[in-house]
């Protein structure tokens, strides 16, 4: 008897000539199904009544055929004196169901015109095929689609020589990926690294792997395929791109404009843009280049794999039709030529670091290209202008500076020299403090968003008259800032010390903070819980550099949501360093009578003595890490059997085995199962109640990055007392201190 391996139901798709299936959609309607190998060396399935219900048909008659099913998972027929080699008469590798395995070829064989592609079972429970596929196009340049019927749901964007321009093939610690392009196969391909895993398009039409862990029964997602929705075909219509990290996430190509304005107001971007000045083939027309993006869907189009970029230019321009060009090879040879006709579909902007991205070139009229020019006149003249007075500023500040000016803020312990803004500058890249510009506001003042005249973006943090606490944290910024330098943490430009005022002024996060993003009903699925998890880490490892890899030992004291900025490509900076303390390199902790911080985030020993340390920031982490992955605040969380805070719940879900439950209802289709348990477990150990249970930042960054380390179990969080219904009214989430200091809440992050 032949067991089915682990991997799911083998079933064929279609006919192939000469290896045909019979009946491969009609099921055995009892037990007595038989499954043999007939006189011609065929696999044959028959029903009770001995009728064949399907049948390898291999072309090649063996007469000591023998079936096999390997530990890969093929179900092989092989001649019996070939046993042990790869010559095989059939294999079910061919004819994948909604599954793909380590070994398998997902693509063609050009030779017999064999299509090897996943179909979906109808449901989770009947494995009849469903609605959705999932194949390699190879008319022009190869590119994965899943299809629902005949209608696109998702691709790959085109392979250009290197990659699919819309899918990184990067290989992982789980398995390596590769393409191969030749002319009798074309076909994907993964190898296993030590691990199951397996590929699938499951029956709602997602497209997920999943891994096996050790000593497990149970399959593990890893990702799903579709992150967000621009990988929703054509999400943004025709002549649209697609920018996730951008509010709102559709816009026109540069010079197109929606073609239905009033549906655009209310975010459905189906109509897609039209141009605002029409081709009219004249002379002088041109392009634009579009950079980092998936190319648009081959729907009309011409190749040549030979054609230099000036030529495909020229080429696009002879061609009164041709829309677009691109070339193929993102490696640097700019050899290939692509060119569309018509309209341009499914863009959408790739913001990956360290990969190669893809640029098109969109044609414009004349008269969109000199305008083009004109604003870029303009501008020229403006900058010259502008760079001319600050060249001026500069030498003056430049002859002050070689005279010793310095920024004398602690002058009894340490100088430091840091960047100067005038306070013209300022107010002039800040509409004069207008309060459009405004972002945010806290214990310090508040922050404004400007933009200096060479273009660049900023938040600036203007110091409060009427604040209490705020001179001393200024002075303690600009001092913990200026000697720090980490990809997590916010970048220090420079101050603003004229007169009475006191300006920090910072590299601007165009995303905001953290919470702006897991707390908010729409925006919270943006996140999918890779970039959760990707944020997680980065807040990890620069709270790490704090405790451990800064030339100061830095204890933050106040790391929350609103703490963590994102930048345009959604990676976290911690910020907000006014009540940080530094630590000596034998210091271990430190007791104040003024403890500054916001409910929620301290931890017992800070909050109720007024001691911290290390520990302290640990404990934070731990609740923020619960939060990322609830997308629930800890102090403002309600449940209706208990009234715990989010930390009493995830404990009470721990206990009872049940801590997945944990997790954002929007991330269902997004997680990886072992990562989230992994977070909640390390969230949980960091928020034990004493501050010697809790792990230090080098253990809690091996932790969340190794999923082989066994983990201990966690004690009882801190605050794990039920509060009273008059404490369950949290509306004012803010910050604390002592000693009859004021509290004021964060409206809106920086």
């Amino acid at each position: 008897m032949i067991s089915w391996s682990q991997f799911g139901t083998w079933q064929p798709h279609g006919a192939i000539p000469g290896k045909g299936i019979v009946e491969m959609e009609k099921p055995i309607q009892d037990s007595n199904g038989t499954l043999i190998i007939n006189s011609r060396g065929n696999l044959v399935l028959l029903n009770g009544s001995n009728g064949i219900i399907w049948s390898s048909n291999s072309s090649r008659s063996v007469q000591n055929s023998v079936a096999q099913l390997l530990d890969s998972g093929n179900l092989v027929l092989t001649d019996k004196s070939n046993t042990g080699t790869e010559n095989y008469t059939w294999q079910s590798f061919d004819y994948p169901s909604d599954t793909l395995l380590a070994g398998m070829k997902f693509g063609w064989d050009l030779n017999s015109g064999l299509d090897r592609y996943l179909t979906s079972w109808k449901d989770a429970s009947d494995p009849s095929p469903g609605d959705f596929t999932y194949r390699l196009d190879i008319e022009g340049l190869p590119q994965t689609a899943l299809r629902r019927g005949s209608t696109k749901k998702y691709r790959s964007g085109p392979w250009n020589g290197v990659q699919f321009t819309g899918m990184a093939m990067r290989s992982t610690t789980v398995f390596i990926r590769s393409f191969v392009n030749e002319p009798d196969e074309v076909y994907y391909i993964y190898k296993a690294n030590g691990v199951l895993t397996r590929f699938m398009v499951n029956d709602k039409g997602l497209l997920q792997r999943f891994v096996l862990n050790t000593g497990s029964s149970k399959w593990a997602l890893m990702y799903t395929l579709q992150n967000d929705l621009c990988d929703d075909y054509g999400h943004c219509g025709v002549n649209g791109i697609c920018k996730i990290n951008k509010a709102p996430i559709c816009e026109c190509l540069q010079g197109f404009v929606p073609q239905l304005q009033n549906e655009w107001g209310i975010s459905d971007w189906s109509s897609g843009c039209v141009r605002r000045i029409p081709l009219d083939c004249r002379k002088g027309e041109g392009f634009i280049k579009v950079k980092n993006v998936k190319l648009p869907d081959l729907l009309e189009f011409w190749l040549e794999t030979s054609m230099k970029t000036k030529e495909c230019r020229a080429e696009c321009l002879k061609n009164c039709s041709c829309t677009a060009y691109a070339t193929l090879d993102s490696s640097g040879s700019g050899s290939g030529c692509l060119m569309w006709f018509d309209v341009l579909l499914d863009i959408r902007e790739l913001v990956q670091e360290n990969v190669q991205q893809d640029s098109i070139y969109v044609r414009m009229p004349a008269s969109e290209l000199d305008l083009n020019q004109k604003n870029v006149l303009v501008i020229i003249v403006v900058v010259s202008a502008v760079c001319g007075m600050l060249f001026l500023s500069l030498l003056c500040w430049w002859i002050f500076w070689k005279r010793g000016k310095k920024i004398s803020l602690k002058p009894e312990k340490e100088d430091i020299e840091l960047p100067l803004f005038d306070l013209i500058t300022i107010s002039t890249a800040t509409n004069n403090f207008s309060n459009d510009h405004k972002i945010g506001e806290g214990g310090f003042g508040h922050v404004y968003k400007g933009k200096l005249s060479i273009g660049q973006e900023i938040a600036v943090k203007r110091l409060s008259k009427s604040s209490r606490q705020g001179l001393q944290e200024f002075k303690n910024e600009v001092l913990l800032i200026s000697k720090l330098q980490h990809r997590n943490l916010v970048r220090l430009l420079g101050c603003c010390i004229e007169g009475e005022e006191r300006m920090l002024i910072y590299e601007y996060m165009p995303n905001k903070s953290l919470d702006d993003f897991i707390f908010d009903h729409n925006k919270r699925k943006l996140l999918k819980w890779p970039k959760r998890f990707e944020i997680t880490m980065g807040i990890a490892r620069g709270i790490l550099y704090l405790h451990q890899d800064s030339r100061l030992r830095i204890i933050h004291r106040d790391l929350k949501t609103s703490n963590i900025l994102l930048d345009c490509e959604l990676n976290p900076k911690i910020s907000d360093f006014g009540i940080a303390r530094i630590f000596s390199g034998d210091q271990v902790e430190e007791k104040t009578k003024r403890v500054i911080g916001t409910y929620g985030y301290m931890s017992p020993e800070y909050a109720i003595d007024g001691k911290f340390s290390v520990k302290s920031d640990v404990f934070s982490l731990g609740v923020l890490l619960l939060e990322i992955v609830s997308g629930q605040k800890n102090r403002k969380f309600h449940h209706s059997d208990h009234h715990h805070t989010l930390l009493g719940h995830a404990w009470l879900l721990w206990k009872e085995d049940k801590a997945l439950e944990l997790m954002d209802s929007c991330l269902e289709d997004s997680y990886v199962q072992f990562q989230v348990l992994r977070c909640i477990q390390v969230g949980l150990l960091c928020v034990q109640k004493l501050p010697e249970d809790r792990p230090a930042m080098p253990a809690v960054v091996f932790m969340l990055g190794n999923e082989g380390v066994t983990l201990p179990q966690p004690k009882q969080p801190g605050f794990f007392v039920e509060r009273s219904s008059a404490d369950l009214d949290t509306s004012s989430e803010g910050t604390y201190y002592t000693q009859s200091d004021i509290t004021i809440t964060l409206p809106e992050a920086r």
